[in-house]
């Protein structure tokens, strides 16, 4: 069982691969500058966002607010 599972993520990892070369190696206009700008505040936003909700969780952790609730 546990074999069978490594094959099928094997296949899935050697599938994205070929996806993503695939995609790459598409023939037409380059990005234009707009693009490169669109996709680095997509991925700053992105990490601003994944940042924002770590600093959360930590100091919701800290604060104790995840502690099961004591009845009395």
């Amino acid at each position: 069982m546990r074999t069978l599972l490594i094959i099928i993520l094997l296949g899935m990892l050697v599938a994205a691969g070929y996806f993503a070369y695939s995609a790459m190696a598409v023939e037409g206009e380059p990005l234009p500058t707009e693009g490169y700008v669109a996709l680095a505040l997509g991925a700053g936003f992105s990490i601003a966002v994944g940042i924002g909700l770590m600093v959360l969780l930590f100091f919701s952790s800290r604060g104790g607010y995840d502690e099961p609730p004591h009845f009395r």
